[in-house]
């Protein structure tokens, strides 16, 4: 049984569908990269996953318990950071993490055992009696992570906890969800920096409309992926860009030269490709340009991202 059990899950607002039955699983000590556009739904599929927001169906178990059956023991086994700071500034680091711990029940030696732990694992041990109102914004996010570890959790949700961090912080605040990793807690991931999410997560969702899109672990789903092909030429004109359309994208890179990126993605064959290529070879000859330089650029996830969701900005 995996530690996180996700299966149908939907939530509508009106005609608008925020979820649109959302089904996976996180196992015990596995991160698990969440990724979408704005809008996609992640921010209410994380709120129901926390017992915040009801789903009009579906089901979420944590570790065999059911939101059905009471929120009280998923309280024991679920820490969530938020994007949104969710600390005092008129108190202390420790003050801090007095208050959440006692939320939770925590008490005497053992709750003072523990913030001295967190504070230990987070860097703020030094700066445990300084107001948080005069952190840095790295800081502040590392107190604002400290706070969802108190209680020892099972699952922690982390929504995109290294935003406006300097690299120390994100450094740091990775490692700790390496360390939560190998502890055997999971970790559901959060982030638009795509190359966190590679660099840590073990399994990668990624969502858009409500909708699973794909999932699974970054050699999945990259191995489908084909590698553009990028030229670069030299003596063409402004009027070469409408012959390219639908063939290729057309990039300036000075007054005489371009670059000509050919897009590949998982529903090319090879013969779609060299077609392709032929044409364009054959628009540049006539054109009489002089290809510079020709090379192949392997897909990464945030390429990936863009095939799935689209390269039109949301808000």
């Amino acid at each position: 049984m995996s530690l996180l059990e996700v299966a149908d899950l939907r939530k509508s607002y009106g005609s608008y569908t925020a979820v649109d039955g959302l089904t996976f699983n996180v196992e015990a000590g596995e991160v698990f990269g969440l990724l979408g556009p704005n809008g996609a739904g992640k921010s209410t599929t994380m709120m129901m996953l926390a017992g915040l927001r009801p789903a009009d169906s579906g089901s979420v178990k944590i570790d065999g318990h059911s939101f059905d059956s009471g929120t009280q023991a998923l309280k024991l086994i679920l820490g969530i950071v938020p994007q949104d700071l969710a600390i005092y500034p008129d108190l202390t680091a420790r003050e801090n993490l007095q208050f959440f711990g006692r939320l939770y029940g925590i008490r005497g030696s053992i709750l003072r055992e523990r913030i001295n732990k967190v504070l230990g694992d987070v860097g703020l041990a030094p700066s445990a009696n300084v107001f948080a109102r005069n952190f840095s914004g790295g800081m502040k996010r590392r107190l604002n992570f400290a706070a969802a570890l108190l209680h020892q959790p099972k699952l922690v949700i982390l929504d995109e906890p290294t935003v406006g961090v300097d690299p120390q912080s994100r450094s740091h605040l990775m490692d700790c969800v390496r360390n939560l990793s190998a502890a055997g807690v999971a970790v559901i991931y959060c982030s638009h920096y795509m190359e966190e999410v590679e660099a840590i997560c073990h399994r990668v969702a990624i969502v858009d409309k409500g909708k699973l899109l794909t999932c699974g672990t970054l050699a999945e789903l990259l191995s489908d992926s084909r590698a553009d092909l990028h030229l670069r030429v030299r003596g063409v004109k402004a009027r070469l860009g409408p012959r390219l359309v639908g063939l290729a994208e057309v990039e300036p890179l000075g007054e005489e030269e371009v670059q000509i990126v050919m897009h590949r993605n998982r529903r090319d064959t090879s013969f779609a490709i060299n077609d392709r290529l032929t044409l364009v070879l054959e628009i540049l000859k006539q054109a009489k340009a002089e290809i510079l330089s020709m090379e192949t650029k392997e897909h990464d996830l945030e390429r990936l991202f863009l095939e799935l969701t689209g390269r039109k900005l949301r808000d």
